[in-house]
């Protein structure tokens, strides 16, 4: 069977728009993440990857860091990227979508020459994250009053 889904990078302010919709249900209603700490200064320059239904709608989302907006979150290396703001809509768990996004997002890193690709992972997501290649390192920290860990997978 094939996927009901595609994953592609966001092009263009109505895909953008369906990256934030999909974050805004996540982190925002679900999650309670006040909304001015969801979107920042970094939503410009990220490259946004979506997963879109065969009928349009948006399933989850995620974007990379690279270059120097993502030098506070890797330590610095300008080879390494950030995985940051995967959510996958509540109906769409379960259907490998989450999967397909990081693997969408580490594409747009090789695309770009990146090494590796970071990321802080909720505490409760860390499993997901180890069976996709991801390694824990350095110690829980809490971002939105959620605990998380650091994390990084080589290219």
């Amino acid at each position: 069977m094939t996927a009901a889904y595609a994953v592609r990078e966001a092009v263009g302010e109505g895909d953008r728009e369906a990256c934030f919709a999909v974050r805004r249900e996540v982190f925002v209603v679900e999650q309670g993440v006040p909304q001015e700490l969801e979107y920042d200064t970094y939503d410009a320059t990220a490259v946004h990857v979506l997963a879109v239904r065969a009928d349009g709608l948006p399933l989850g989302t995620g974007r990379l860091l690279y270059g120097a907006d993502a030098a506070g979150k890797t330590g610095g290396d300008p080879s390494v990227g950030s995985l940051g703001r995967l959510a996958v809509a509540e109906a769409a768990r379960g259907l490998g979508v989450g999967a397909a996004l990081v693997r969408g997002i580490e594409d747009a890193a090789r695309e770009r020459g990146l090494s590796a690709v970071d990321l802080h992972a909720q505490t409760h997501a860390l499993g997901f994250y180890e069976r996709l290649g991801y390694a824990a390192y350095g110690p829980e920290f809490p971002d939105a009053g959620i605990p998380h860990r650091a994390m990084r997978r080589a290219l």
